[in-house]
């Protein structure tokens, strides 16, 4: 009898895009052109951030809460939106922004406004960690240069990245770089392997990292002309000022990278979503008038 033969379209993925949109508390997916969106979650409490983990079947989100609640979650569901269940309840950080997933080691990052911090847990939520700690108490929390935002991590050195966002417009925003693991005998607090990457600038939010070209890649929601802005740098030979490469953004919020087909998606706080090349030519709108949109997370799944 002759073997079945195998469907071609067995290990076919398709390209998707998963974005969050914060007021309405929903998270919705649709190609990269912006055809055939679904709403996958509703309910959301103010979510930020969000990162897929295509092999294992799951989404990740934070929930932004309400600041002075100190009620901000992590959720995760299947990429189908069921099986959602809270991994980070309330209380256990503050309020958590952009996500991502180091699936080496089975680790979830994020950053903690609020709470000043960088924090990681295992996939399930257990084992949650602080590895910086940017200030502690409300007098620190109303500074917002230590306010932690967005954050990727450079597993090549074991370097950690993140943004500290600073006051509206003020010109005070910063990266910093470390390394992941703190060093031994030190605390998140004290940790002295801490290095500004940039400073002075308008307003940095998320952050991205092609792996294979070793560049950074952010959003800015600051003032034009350095605001509202997409910025790029080498993280081997940092040049003195970081390139822009999309303008005209109105308060860029997410940032996902698709490297190998060269292009980059990006969000922004008017609720438009754009494609561009990595370079930043062939810009287009892909949607608009969406609502506030916040995090965005490319996947083939």
């Amino acid at each position: 009898m002759p073997k079945a033969a195998t469907s071609p379209s067995a290990n076919v993925t398709v390209p998707r895009l998963f974005v969050l949109e914060l007021n309405a508390g929903c998270i919705h997916t649709m190609n990269t052109d912006g055809s055939d969106r679904k709403t996958l979650v509703t309910g959301c409490h103010l979510p930020d951030g969000i990162v897929v983990d295509a092999e294992a079947g799951h989404i990740y989100w934070t929930n932004m809460g309400i600041p002075n609640l100190n009620d901000g979650t992590i959720e995760r569901a299947d990429l189908d939106g069921k099986n959602r269940k809270t991994i980070i309840a309330q209380g256990a950080t503050h309020t958590p922004k952009q996500i991502i997933l180091d699936s080496s080691v089975g680790k979830l990052y994020w950053c903690d406004r609020e709470g000043m911090r960088v924090m990681r847990c295992n996939l399930d939520g257990s084992q949650l960690e602080t590895l910086i700690e940017a200030g502690r108490g409300e007098s620190d929390g109303r500074d917002q240069t230590r306010w932690c935002v967005g954050l990727t991590i450079d597993p090549k050195f074991g370097h950690l990245y993140w943004t500290q966002k600073g006051p509206d417009n003020a010109g005070l925003g910063r990266i910093f770089r470390a390394n992941v693991e703190i060093p031994a005998g030190q605390t998140a607090a004290n940790r002295s392997d801490i290095e500004i990457f940039y400073d002075g600038l308008p307003e940095p939010i998320d952050l991205e990292l092609d792996h294979e070209n070793r560049v950074l890649y952010w959003t800015d929601r600051g003032d034009p002309p350095r605001g509202n802005t997409v910025n790029r740098a080498s993280i081997d030979n940092k040049p003195a000022e970081p390139e822009i490469v999309v303008t005209h953004l109105m308060e860029g919020i997410g940032i996902a990278l698709d490297v190998r087909n060269d292009r980059m998606f990006v969000t922004d706080f008017a609720g438009s979503i754009y494609s561009a090349r990595l370079d930043g030519s062939g810009e287009r709108n892909v949607l608009f008038a969406q609502g506030n949109l916040t995090g965005i997370a490319y996947a083939e799944i």
